[in-house]
């Protein structure tokens, strides 16, 4: 028997080009597999065969688990009644019996057949897709094999990749033959059917067919630095230039626009514009808006997102068809764009200029005179007053160093004493709401203040309610209302 075992290995082994430890764990599986028909099919069953003599061994074993885990004593036991077998077993060890091999005869062969050849098509496939991975071609062509259910199977070679039909070009009509090239999006190890998962409408996808157009940019003197696209519809790239003498958009639009025109033509009509990249931010959303005109922006740093002012003639245009053009340049600098018009600006201008005009003669105790020129030298808070550098302050020609330190005292006892209550406010607030994900002490504090406590008194609260006391995103809201009222609906159940 060692011997037959030892030359079906190496048949096997040379027929399906995996290795020989591949073909010997798929046998001790199948080895498994027949010893717990013999005995019982909820057994745990362990066989270990000798590489060298075909000689194996089996063992019934059994999992160490805390007593009151015992689920299945087929395969458990718990830690009291093991340690009586081996007294210094631990928990999550096993306890091995061993068992007479059996006779891998005829029977024994069929009932192991379906599980050695799934292991070896497994690691056939493994070795195939490895293979094809190693070479990390990730712009893929490929032919339609076949369609199933609306998704694309797509031959490569010796290997099968999935096109989902959500990762098809809005209105593409694949039939099986066409050649057809995509992205490598994932790789699905977990997949019972084709491992390798394709797209038509990732960026990467653009950016991957401008490099085949482009030689400078596989030469490295120009670079596609982010890609956003409307599949089907329009696109935006933004390039640069790592040659002074070399024009990044003219580039990629080639002779006559032949190098865009042929990326368009593979993305069924997709309209590119082509954009300079900055390391801007600001310059960076303005030439990703083009063609629309910028006349002012405004950076939120905290906020990562830019108030962008365009006038009246240029809103249509900076906001796109259905608002393609704004979401496409959000989307390609990765900031969030307000676009609005210079009546609305200066609305928002004054509008946050009354708040803060508010804070500082409530707070600071000053007239509007004083707050009025902490705007105007660009204080929007209480914290920049009291701890921006002092030299700064002093540079403000309205203020001497006598006001200057006044402000900075005053501005320091306020932040102080809001300290305080804050604390005195979390001492009011119970466990369950401290616990609730999402939740800090700064907004406890905030919440406690009006009056909202525990978590019963948060979960009464409607969206716009929590979003009026605190300040924070309906989004924020509506997630800690509904972790607040969890255990209304687990208590029902």
């Amino acid at each position: 028997m060692s011997r037959e075992l030892l030359l079906l290995v190496d048949a096997l082994a040379r027929e399906k080009n995996v290795a020989r430890d591949v073909v010997f764990d798929a046998l001790e599986q199948a080895l498994a597999q027949a010893t717990k028909k013999r005995i019982n099919d909820d057994a745990d069953v362990r066989v270990e065969i000798d590489h060298s003599t075909g000689s194996y061994e089996a063992f019934r074993r059994w999992l160490v688990v805390p007593d009151s885990a015992v689920e299945n004593p087929e395969m458990q036991k718990g830690l009291t009644e093991a340690q009586r077998e081996i007294a210094d077993i631990s928990l999550d060890e096993y306890i091995e019996e061993a068992l007479e091999p059996v006779d891998f005869g005829r029977i024994g062969a069929q009932a192991a057949k379906q599980v050695i050849l799934q292991k070896i098509r497994d690691a056939e496939r493994e070795q195939l897709l490895s293979d094809f991975l190693e070479r990390k071609e990730y712009l893929i062509s490929g032919t339609v094999k076949r369609m199933d259910r609306g998704n694309a199977i797509i031959e490569l070679g010796r290997i099968e990749a999935l096109l989902p039909r959500d990762q098809m070009i809005p209105k593409e009509n694949l039939r099986s033959g066409d050649r057809v090239r995509a992205w490598l999006m994932k790789v699905d190890r977990q997949a019972r059917g084709p491992q390798l998962i394709l797209s038509r409408t990732a960026p990467e996808f653009i950016m991957k067919l401008f490099s085949l157009e482009v030689p400078e940019i596989e030469d490295g003197l120009l670079e596609i630095k982010a890609a956003a696209r409307d599949p089907g519809m329009r696109a935006k790239i933004a390039v640069k230039s790592n040659d002074p003498r070399i024009d990044p958009i003219g580039t990629c639009v080639g002779m006559r626009g032949s190098r865009v025109t042929a990326v368009t033509n593979e993305l069924s009509g997709e309209r590119v514009d082509i954009i300079n990249w900055s390391a801007d931010p600001a310059q960076f959303v303005i030439g990703a808006l083009a063609p629309a005109e910028v006349q002012s922006i405004v950076v939120d740093e905290e906020k990562h997102a830019m108030d962008v002012v365009v006038d009246e003639a240029n809103l249509a245009i900076a906001i796109g068809r259905g608002g393609q053009n704004v979401r496409l340049a959000s989307e390609l600098t990765g900031w969030a764009i307000n676009l609005m018009t210079v009546e609305q600006s200066q609305e928002k201008s004054e509008s946050e200029s009354a708040s803060i005009r508010a804070l500082f003669v409530e707070k600071l105790d000053v007239d509007e005179e004083v707050a009025n020129i902490l705007i105007e030298e660009g204080f929007s808070s209480l914290e920049e007053i009291a701890y921006v550098p002092l030299s700064e302050m002093l540079e403000i020609e309205a203020f001497d160093e006598a006001v200057v330190n006044e402000l900075r005292d005053r501005a320091r006892n306020v932040l102080l004493t809001e300290a305080i209550v804050d604390e005195e406010q979390v001492g009011k607030i119970s466990e369950d709401l401290m616990a609730l994900d999402g939740m800090d002490a700064s907004l406890a504090a905030t919440l406690a203040k009006n009056g909202v406590t525990n978590r019963d008194a948060l979960a009464d609260l409607a969206v716009d309610e929590v979003m009026e006391m605190t300040g924070i995103t309906a989004d924020r809201a509506k997630d800690l209302i509904v972790v607040a009222r969890a255990h209304w609906f687990s208590e029902k159940e």
